[in-house]
């Protein structure tokens, strides 16, 4: 088994929330002219959706096909079905609906899939926000009677937020991307999202998009009152038992994944090489367990994020 990155093909999902910044900010070519898209699903292991490699020895197999048939030299463990995490890019060029993630119990009890993620802020324009948490003083029965009344985000806390940002939002933690941002988000492995509310606006089929308020009010954190944007820890962004997410300002050579893993990486600024490969801002591989593999700054410097998984 080579030590060389594996990369994959993404998926892009329209939105109605979404534009054409993945074209103009890192050259892709998105499949349809004009549509709107909102997320490319970078590494993605579901029923409904598989990252297939791009490339390389694997060339043509799924992630779920690495993760059941080469799992101890690729990703050095774990345990379950399918791999664990989903990583994406989001472009929001309007802002997303107010929504929460279910806590693990409460996910159980309502058929979901728990999910806590963080963002990274890959770019943001001028006056960029985000809406994360409830304004302080705003109780659950506050809250009910803002959805009852069509008021709902009058209730949420807003936070100016600046490129090269980055913010946790555990599961519980009622949020939206605002308007002008392109985000990378880590996660974990899953689709479970439900919308409080969604500006009274229509889905790209012109009628309004499903609500889930009475599975909202269920998993949402009603002490989570206005949060701020996070301190890096060093050069760790977020840490949780599902992942640990790093920023690394690459001058030199580095060994690319722990002893024993995989990482994930993804390019945020500069250039970067990787085994054989070349790397541009906005692309992400996979570095195998297998063998040593070095990440290193292509021209000058390069700002990479770093995901793992802590347990492994």
């Amino acid at each position: 088994m080579s030590a060389e990155p594996i990369t994959f093909h993404p998926l892009y999902m329209e939105r109605v929330w979404g534009g054409r910044s993945l074209e103009s900010t890192y050259g892709r070519k998105l499949p349809s002219d004009g549509t709107p898209y909102g997320e490319s699903w970078e590494l993605v292991d579901r029923p409904e959706a598989q990252s297939i490699v791009a490339g390389g020895e694997h060339e043509g197999k799924s992630l779920n096909g690495l993760w059941q048939q080469h799992r101890k030299e690729i990703f050095g463990g774990g345990e379950g079905e399918r791999f664990p995490l989903l990583v994406k890019i989001l472009d929001a060029r309007d802002k997303l609906s107010i929504q929460v993630h279910p806590p693990a119990g409460v996910a159980e009890r309502l058929g979901g899939e728990p999910k806590t993620e963080m963002w990274y802020i890959a770019d943001a324009e001028a006056d960029a926000t985000l809406y994360v948490g409830l304004k302080d003083g705003v109780s659950r029965d506050d809250f009910i009677a803002g959805v009852a009344a069509g008021t709902t985000a009058e209730s949420v806390h807003s936070i100016p937020t600046r490129t090269g940002e980055s913010i946790f939002i555990p599961s519980g933690r009622l949020h939206a991307i605002g308007a002008g941002l392109l985000i990378f988000e880590i996660q974990q492995n899953s689709d479970t999202t439900y919308r409080v509310f969604d500006w009274n606006r229509t889905g790209l089929d012109g009628k309004p998009r499903d609500l889930h308020v009475d599975e909202s009010i269920a998993c949402i954190d009603f002490d989570d009152l206005e949060p701020s944007m996070d301190r890096p820890d060093g050069e760790v962004l977020a840490s949780c038992p599902e992942f640990r997410v790093e920023r690394w300002e690459l001058s030199g050579e580095r060994v690319a994944a722990p002893e024993g893993s995989f990482a994930i990486l993804s390019v945020v600024a500069g250039q970067a090489r990787c085994g054989t490969r070349e790397f541009d801002p906005g692309d992400f591989f996979l570095m195998p367990a297998a063998g040593t593999g070095t990440v290193a700054p292509l021209h000058g410097d390069a700002t990479l994020l770093r995901t793992t998984i802590p347990a492994w």
